[in-house]
């Protein structure tokens, strides 16, 4: 629990606006006391103010650059070691609903 709020202090040093870096720290906070299925209905009712449905909407409808947000993440991080690091990433969004949908057996990728 302590390193996923030391993650939220460097969400503060990140790209992000100060309203979305707001929303989302409240959004996570409220995430991270919940249990079972995750809502947005149930986030908001999970937060204290300012964290009204009607935010939680807001914040889900914001454009991030989570490649931005997570080299920010690692740079902070790693700033002090003295070690080389690899880093590799996966945007693949492979979706299905229901049995029989038609292209099952073909790979889908948002990116091309």
């Amino acid at each position: 629990m302590t390193e996923i709020l030391a993650l939220l202090q460097i969400i503060n040093q990140s790209v992000l606006d100060a309203t979305t870096r707001r929303r989302l720290a409240i959004i996570i906070l409220a995430m991270l006391a919940m249990a079972g299925r995750i809502t947005m209905r149930g986030i908001s009712r999970w937060t204290e103010e300012g964290g009204s449905y009607r935010t939680i909407q807001r914040a889900f409808n914001t454009k991030i650059d989570w490649s931005q947000l997570m080299v920010t993440f690692v740079a902070i991080w790693f700033a002090d070691a003295e070690d080389i690091f690899l880093l590799t990433g996966d945007e693949t969004v492979v979706t299905k609903a229901g049995k029989q949908t038609h292209g099952l057996d073909r790979f889908f990728s948002s990116i091309f």
